[in-house]
């Protein structure tokens, strides 16, 4: 083992360890391989190089190291393992077999087909002991940071009463391909500016991607980058068990700074004509390379899915040393409980995912006549869910003041020090993304984060893997159209707002005016099943008058009337956002014209398609009836609502620099303009 000289601060207690010896480790981690290599042979599909090459890490890891409980896969005091290299699943699958976790050798044998728990990459919800779902390199890596940053903060919070009830490491197994996406220069600059000292990143180093050798396309000093963050760097042969577990051990003692545990690898360890080839990382092995490597490995080469009864003993007596500590926490939390009421007031406030229920007299309500921007009010209704959710927290990439996402009165998260409740991301979009979802997969955290639309490209990853996990992050996205004005058309969204429609279970919400934005926000909070995006104004909007239109809380219903002089109407004009006063100020000159006219707020599509077909159908109106869509962005997928007959009154180029009002004048977007695209239509 090699390291970087530095001095050691710290004595933190060693987690639960079994004395298995090294040819213990390195049966099960033979027989790992051998699973691994039968899975991927049965399914015809598969990663199986990298997993033979981290085979003795991760059952070194997993047989003296990491503290978790397969009874209780969502113990919360539980270690995290986290696979960024997701095509290597598995080897992680293989490994949560052997752990005892809810997954039997039928599951192994099923890997990769229709309807398993054993999909090509993992999904946390599906397989018991996963705990993320990756595919897409880097994301994990986000997602570890997230959750050692979600435990540092917890155990600000929780370990007040003399006990340590929150004390687990984050550990991120990550390839080479992880290290070369862009995501893991942010977020593990960010972890070692924070000092997350319970993050330790294992980091596969074979030097082999699917082309070919790394130094085809990079030849960076890892070490050198990793010390430049302020990370504690250690280095050791990755088929040196020993080392391995005398790194992982100084590993769990560092208390200062996040670990990055360099391990050298050879992809396809064990199999003769593959190892160190490209052609190992993602295709089966073939049946003679598989009989040959189990012959190498002194396994059985006739037998499919064979595990000796010395790893099936190895597992059981690693589960027996992991009892202990799990039912002595569970007995320390429920004294906690009895003895500490705050403890377990706190306790459960911070693990309840649904929001506060008694926020309404204290809601921020605004007034016709005023002019607020959405991105201002939605600020002041953060202010006081804030106040009633203290588990509520987040922060922006660097655009705090714009996005108004800081929290008042509340300090910011610091380096080493995690009270605070605002995040600075720093211009780290991605980064801040892949965090947030890992904040969540942790639990005990209400958490958001904001930049401009026009961003949102720039998590759109993340924001896809939130969807598909279905975490409830927010997402507040302000300067949300054309309507920045000055800054020009790289900062102008057009595409953005459709392209976060098409995301299966993403809810994207656009409030019309201030009472809408209070609305949306309340809404985000109830959405526990997936991700919610906030798109806002920078420019001041009037104040729709709630005495004349319909009210605000009809923003729960996705789209509703807000105005109409006579049913059933012959125009039903379909606006979202800052284009709904507009619409509605050239709909009543229409009506004032002697046409039967309405005006529908169209906030959110998702929350419209969840209602009942008759309530949807109410609002749209007759088939008969002109349908005009106004929107500042592209009209993509307004046809499911309006019709492709309708009237489209939206922006289908990039924008232009100059002033929102002039800008609003040019792509047809005032009352002016509105009326005399509809009466060209009449």
């Amino acid at each position: 083992m090699s390291e970087q000289a530095v001095p050691q601060k710290t004595s933190v207690p060693l987690k639960p360890d079994c004395a298995f010896s090294v040819e213990d480790i390195r049966l099960a981690a033979n027989t790992v391989r051998c699973l691994v290599a039968d899975a991927v042979e049965r399914a015809q599909s598969g990663h199986p190089g990298g997993p033979l090459g981290m085979a003795d890490v991760a059952a070194t890891l997993f047989l003296r190291h990491l503290k978790y409980w397969p009874d209780d896969p969502q113990w919360p005091d539980r270690d995290r393992f986290v696979l960024s290299a997701g095509h290597a699943s598995a080897l992680l699958y293989a490994l949560l077999h052997l752990a005892g976790y809810r997954l039997n050798l039928e599951d192994l044998k099923n890997f990769r087909q229709v309807g398993s728990i054993t999909p090509g990459h993992p999904e946390v919800g599906r397989t018991p002991g996963v705990e993320t779902t990756t595919g897409p390199l880097g994301q994990g890596c986000g997602n570890g940071v997230g959750m050692a940053l979600a435990e540092a903060i917890l155990a600000q919070r929780f370990n007040r009463w003399g006990r340590k009830i929150v004390d687990h490491h984050i550990f991120v197994l990550a390839s080479d391909g992880d290290m070369m996406e862009g995501i893991s220069h942010e977020v593990f600059s960010l972890a070692g500016h924070l000092q997350l000292h319970k993050l330790i990143l294992i980091y596969d180093s074979n030097r082999v991607t699917i082309e070919g050798p790394t130094a085809l396309a990079w030849a960076e000093d890892i070490r050198q980058r990793f010390i430049s963050y302020d990370w504690r760097v250690m280095e050791v042969d990755g088929h040196d068990i020993r080392a391995i577990s005398e790194a992982l051990s100084e590993a769990r003692r560092e208390a200062e700074r996040p670990v990055l545990l360099i391990t050298h690898t050879h992809i396809g360890w064990g199999a003769p004509h593959v190892q160190d080839a490209a052609a190992s990382h993602g295709a089966p092995l073939g049946a003679a390379e598989v009989r040959l490597l189990k012959q190498n490995l002194g396994l059985p080469s006739d037998r499919q899915f064979h595990i000796p009864e010395r790893v099936r003993e190895i597992f059981a007596l690693r589960r027996r040393a992991l009892e202990p500590f799990y039912r002595s926490w569970k007995s320390e939390f429920r004294r906690l409980e009895q003895e500490e009421p705050e403890f377990q007031r706190q306790w459960k406030e911070f693990h309840s995912l649904t929001g506060p229920t008694r926020l309404e007299d204290a809601l921020p309500r605004f007034s016709p006549g005023e002019e607020i921007a959405t991105r201002k009010a939605a600020g002041a209704f953060l202010q006081v869910a804030a106040a009633h959710m203290p588990n509520l927290l987040g922060g922006s990439a660097d655009l705090g003041p714009s996005n108004n996402t800081v929290i008042a009165n509340a300090a910011s998260i610091a380096p080493g020090d995690f009270s605070g409740r605002n995040i600075h991301f720093g211009v780290r979009e991605h980064a801040m993304g892949a965090i947030l979802n890992g904040m969540a997969l942790h639990g005990g955290l209400r958490v958001y984060g904001g930049t401009f639309l026009v961003f949102a490209d720039y998590l759109r990853p993340a924001i896809r893997m939130a969807a598909l996990m279905k975490l409830p992050v927010i997402y507040v996205f302000t300067h949300d159209s054309i309507f920045v004005g000055e800054d020009g058309p790289t900062h102008q969204p057009v595409e953005q707002i459709v392209s976060l429609r098409i995301i299966p279970g993403l809810t994207t919400i656009r409030p019309a005016d201030a009472n809408e934005a209070v609305e949306a926000w309340r809404i985000a909070l109830t959405r526990l099943t997936g991700p919610t995006a906030l798109l806002l104004t920078r420019q001041k909007v009037p104040v729709l008058d709630r005495s004349r239109c319909a009210p605000a809380a009809l923003t729960r219903k996705g789209a509703y009337v807000l105005w109409e002089n006579q049913s059933p109407p012959e125009l039903v004009i379909l606006a979202s956002g800052s284009e709904v006063n507009p619409s509605l100020a050239a709909g009543r000159i229409l009506a004032g014209e002697g046409r039967r006219v309405r005006v529908v707020s169209f906030p959110s599509w998702e929350l419209f398609d969840e209602q009942p077909h008759d309530y949807r159908r109410s609002v749209l109106g007759p088939e008969g009836a002109l349908k005009v869509v106004v929107e500042a962005g592209r009209r993509t997928g307004w046809e499911r609502y309006a019709g492709p007959e309708a009237c489209f009154v939206t922006v289908e180029a990039f924008g232009l620099s100059g002033p929102w009002k002039c800008l609003r004048r040019k792509f047809g977007l005032d009352t002016g303009s509105i009326l005399a695209a509809i009466r060209h239509r009449l």
